[in-house]
């Protein structure tokens, strides 16, 4: 019961703040645009505001600075062996290409016959 409480004043809130937005629209524009682009100016300013006090200082650490130092270096390293590789199937004839690609079984996986139980396998042992 309070949890159907709760949800039919939000309703209510909801159902006043768009009744008060549409009239305010209606009866006047100018003042109702001012206050929106007014809020949203703010917004911008807070967020800003946040952003340089907490969230720049994080990131200029020591620890980010070679984070980012190896993460050029992984890329450097990566993208060198990756124009070698390239370099080196130009070479291949082009025969290798219109070869038709094996499907294999993995090597881990076998198949057990499980339905032959009557059946004994000759064994070197016997």
């Amino acid at each position: 019961m309070g949890r159907n409480k709760f949800s039919f004043v939000v309703y209510i809130i909801i159902g006043l703040a768009i009744f008060g937005l549409i009239s305010q629209l209606i009866g006047n524009p100018m003042n109702f645009f001012k206050e929106i682009i007014f809020m949203i100016g703010m917004a911008v300013i807070v967020f800003a505001v946040f952003y340089f006090i907490f969230f720049r200082k994080r990131s200029s650490s020591n620890e980010m600075k070679k984070y980012k130092q190896a993460v050029k270096q992984s890329k450097r390293k990566y993208k060198q062996n990756k124009n070698i590789k390239t370099n080196h199937k130009s070479k291949r004839p082009s025969v290798q290409k219109t070869r038709k690609k094996i499907s294999k079984r993995p090597t881990h996986l076998r198949v057990i016959d499980g339905g032959h139980r009557s059946k004994r396998k000759k064994r070197a042992s016997n």
